[in-house]
C-alpha cells in the first residue's frame, strides 16, 4: 500500500511542476502592452497610406445606361406661381382631375402659370379630365391608373367643372376623359352635359373636347359632337403599323379615323389629332398617317416627343431633334392642315395650338356675322412657342 502511494506521488508531482513552470514563464500584462506598443511603433504610418498617386476609380452611373439620355431641351423647372396654385386649389376643392397631372405632362407649369392679356383674360390652361382618374384601358405609353371596374361617375362633376372654368376667366378650355368602356355610352352623355353647362355659364368660352373612340360607336360620337363644342379632338397617338404595340388592343388606327371623320360630318368646325414621335416609327409611316388624316378632313395635328412616364411603361426608341420636328411641321402644312404644332414638348392640348385655334375660330365667327369671306383665315405665320 505504501509503495502504491509513493508511485502515485511520483506521477502527480511532475505534473504540478510543469504547470508551475508554465505559469512562471507567461509574460505579464505590462509586458504584453509593451510588445503591442512596440509593434505599432514599428508598423506603417499615415504617410504609407496616402503617399503616391491615387489609383483611378471607375465612375458609378445609376439608372439605365443603355437607353438614350434625356436631352437638355426636354428638362423643365418645377412648376409654381399664383395662377398655378389657384388652379390646383380649385381642382382639389371641387374634386376634379386633370390630364396635366395624371399624365405627368412636362408643360404643366407653363400652361397653369399663364398670364393676363390686355383684355383682362387669363391665358392659363388646364385640361380637365372627366369621369374620374381611372381608365378601363392600358395603353403602354400612358401613366393614368387602370381598372376593369372604375368608381361610378360623379353626377355633380359637370356642374363643378363649369363652375371652376368660369372662375378662371379663360377664353379656351380643353375637356378630356379616361376611357370608360364599363359604361353603356362610354360616358358620352356625361361629356355632352359638361359642355352644355360650360356654354351656359360662360358662352364666350371656346370648348375643345378630346375624347376616346367610344369603342367605335358613331352614335356616341354624334352625342358629343352636337353638344355645342368648338373643336373635336381624338388622338391617333402613333402610326398605323405601331398602334397594336403602343395603344390598348381595343383601339385601332382605322377606328380612330372613323371617329374623326364622323365628327366632321356632324358639323364640327375643327377636328384635331396628335402623334407621338420617338416610339419606333419611320418617316414613310408618318407621311402615310398624315395623308390618311387629311382624307377624313382632320384640320389640326400636333407632334410631340414620347417621354416614358415610369420604368413600367414603353421605352423611348429615340429622342427626336428639334430640327426634325420643324420638318414635320412643314410637311403637314404642305399636306393642307389648318394648323400644325410640332416640337419636343408639344402635347395634344399644348397652349400655343389652342391660342391659334381660338384666334381662327373667333375670326371665322366674326366673318360669318359680317358676311366677310374667310378663305384667307386658314394660315398665319404664328409659330409654336
Amino acid at each position: 500500500m505504501s509503495q502504491l502511494l509513493r508511485a502515485s506521488r511520483t506521477r502527480i508531482l511532475p505534473s504540478y511542476a510543469r504547470c508551475f513552470a508554465t505559469a512562471s514563464t507567461t509574460p505579464s500584462a505590462s509586458s504584453s502592452k509593451a510588445n503591442f506598443r512596440q509593434s505599432l511603433e514599428n508598423g506603417p504610418t499615415l504617410d504609407d497610406f496616402i503617399s503616391g498617386e491615387p489609383e483611378p476609380v471607375e465612375r458609378v452611373v445609376l439608372g439605365n445606361t443603355k437607353g438614350p439620355r434625356l436631352p437638355s431641351y426636354l428638362k423643365k423647372s418645377i412648376p409654381s406661381g399664383a395662377s398655378f396654385n389657384k388652379i390646383k386649389k380649385d381642382l382639389r376643392g371641387l374634386n376634379l382631375h386633370t390630364v396635366c397631372e395624371e399624365a405627368r405632362c412636362p408643360n404643366i407649369g407653363d400652361c397653369w402659370g399663364g398670364s393676363d392679356t390686355a383684355d383682362g383674360r387669363n391665358t392659363a390652361t388646364a385640361t380637365i379630365m372627366l369621369m374620374g382618374d381611372t381608365c378601363t384601358r392600358g395603353c403602354r405609353f400612358c401613366s393614368v391608373k387602370t381598372s376593369k371596374a372604375p368608381p361610378p361617375l360623379d353626377p355633380h362633376e359637370p356642374e363643378h367643372t363649369a363652375e371652376a372654368i368660369s372662375r378662371w376667366g379663360l377664353g379656351y378650355v380643353v375637356l378630356t376623359s379616361v376611357d370608360r368602356d364599363d359604361l353603356i355610352d362610354g360616358g358620352a352623355r356625361h361629356f355632352a352635359e359638361t359642355i352644355r353647362k360650360i356654354k351656359f355659364k360662360a358662352p364666350h368660352i371656346l370648348v375643345e373636347a378630346l375624347t376616346g373612340d367610344f369603342q367605335g360607336s358613331l352614335e356616341h360620337v354624334s352625342m358629343v359632337a352636337k353638344s355645342g363644342l368648338d373643336v373635336y379632338a381624338h388622338n391617333v397617338e402613333t402610326v398605323e403599323e405601331l398602334t397594336p404595340f403602343v395603344r390598348d388592343r381595343k383601339a385601332t388606327f382605322r377606328q380612330s379615323l372613323k371617329v374623326l371623320e364622323h365628327a366632321k360630318k356632324e358639323g364640327v368646325e375643327v377636328t384635331k389629332t396628335s402623334i407621338m414621335l420617338g416610339v419606333g416609327e419611320t418617316a414613310d409611316q408618318v407621311v402615310a398617317a398624315l395623308k390618311e388624316l387629311r382624307k377624313v378632313g382632320v384640320d389640326v395635328v400636333t407632334f410631340g416627343q414620347y417621354m416614358r412616364p415610369t420604368k413600367r411603361h414603353m421605352k423611348v426608341d429615340r429622342y427626336v431633334e428639334p430640327a426634325e420636328f420643324d420638318k414635320w411641321k412643314q410637311i403637314a402644312e404642305d399636306l393642307g392642315f389648318l394648323y400644325v404644332a410640332s416640337g419636343p414638348l408639344v402635347r395634344s392640348s399644348y397652349k400655343a395650338g389652342e391660342f391659334y385655334i381660338e384666334n381662327v375660330l373667333r375670326k371665322r365667327k366674326a366673318a360669318r356675322q359680317t358676311s366677310i369671306p374667310d378663305e384667307n383665315l386658314s394660315r398665319t405665320s404664328e409659330q409654336v412657342g
